[in-house]
């Protein structure tokens, strides 16, 4: 299931608690696919607190507490990492990461905590969520098979890589355009995990970020780049992003194109893939800008230019994406959208052939 169908779920069970409907979810997925993120969008849009428990990195009694003697009884300390409305808030999202990695003996202690919210006498507040994550068995991981009783006290999710999201998202978070590029001309390489192999380092959603930051730090040093590159993606990945990287010096005047002057449109499909993402950077960083609709009209000007139409496509799209209907607006979207509509009727035709 692709990660923003996944968010979609989760903001649905988010506001389940109002209802009581809340039904505790487990997503499963390769190491590196964003899990762990997803979870922290969610708390990040809600605005409320996400209290993340590694349960690989505990023991039964971190989550049941410490005996202690009240009298002539045994009684148990609440642990202060467990949601408390009056510490933490009446709604928030308690993220249980790793759970397949976590021994028996601690999954059997959060099997009341999961499936009745509570522990004992410590109850979870009613505004709260349980979430949890963890790496299917075949990833190499340090894994446990997961209880039957345990399993039945969750709905279950797998995520699996997606361009068209991992685009939207790193648009969004300001990934460098040339990473971008690439993986747009690379769609195979945005994940590459091969179990069997055992690989250090190797393409995924969570390794593109760190050659992201590889450039901010040694772009301005070729001879270091490549090394840094391959520490981040494998070797292979590492060599093609960085020959890639380097052809992107070619790229047309990005700032003639988006003033509404003569630019050519690249013959090499890189460096189309390149101009493209480039182009849709420069759109989201003028979004709130008094020109953006005169940014947004030499774009759309521009994106009728490509030699493979499809191209454009692609380009309007991701931009679409990134900066939403206001992109609607523009005079020159009208004209951008004649100009494909044979394309897209003959795509509808084809998708319609039984």
């Amino acid at each position: 299931m692709r990660p923003s169908h996944i968010r979609a779920i989760l903001d649905r069970e988010f506001a389940s608690t109002a209802a009581l409907a809340h039904t505790p979810v487990m997503l499963w997925g390769p190491p590196g696919v964003g899990k762990s993120q997803i979870i922290a969008q969610i708390a990040q849009n809600h605005g409320v607190p996400l209290i993340d428990i590694r349960l690989s990195q505990m023991e039964p009694t971190d989550l049941r507490g410490v005996p202690f003697r009240k009298g002539d009884l045994v009684e148990w300390s609440v642990p202060a990492l467990l949601p408390d409305a009056r510490r933490h808030g009446p709604r928030g999202i308690l993220f249980l990461d790793e759970i397949t990695s976590a021994p028996p003996t601690v999954t059997a202690a959060a099997y009341q905590l999961i499936l009745d919210r509570r522990l004992g006498d410590y109850r979870v507040p009613e505004g709260w969520v349980i979430f949890a994550a963890g790496n299917r068995y075949g990833d190499r991981g340090v894994t446990y098979v997961m209880p039957a009783p345990l399993a039945n006290r969750f709905t279950h999710y797998e995520i699996d890589p997606d361009l068209q999201d991992w685009v939207a998202w790193a648009h969004a978070a300001g990934i460098d355009e040339r990473i971008i590029a690439f993986l747009r001309f690379r769609p195979d390489l945005l994940f590459d995990f091969n179990p069997a192999q055992n690989p250090v380092a190797f393409p995924s959603p969570r390794s593109w970020e760190y050659a992201h930051r590889a450039l901010v730090k040694f772009g301005d040093a070729p001879h270091l780049l490549l090394d840094a590159l391959q520490s981040c993606v494998g070797q292979a990945a590492g060599v093609e992003c960085k020959a890639f990287v380097d052809h992107m010096t070619e790229l047309p005047d990005i700032d003639a194109i988006l003033q509404g002057e003569s630019a050519p449109v690249p013959q090499a499909i890189d460096l189309q893939y390149g101009v493209a993402a480039a182009l849709v950077r420069r759109a989201v960083q003028a979004r709130d800008m008094p020109h953006a609709k005169v940014v947004y009209g030499n774009i759309l000007r521009y994106a009728t230019r490509f030699p493979q139409r499809e191209m454009g496509v692609m380009l309007v799209t991701d931009m679409h994406r990134s900066v939403g209907k206001p992109l609607f607006a523009v005079p020159e979207f009208a004209a951008w959208a004649s100009s494909i509509t044979d394309l897209m009727l003959y795509d509808l035709k084809l998708a319609s052939t039984p």
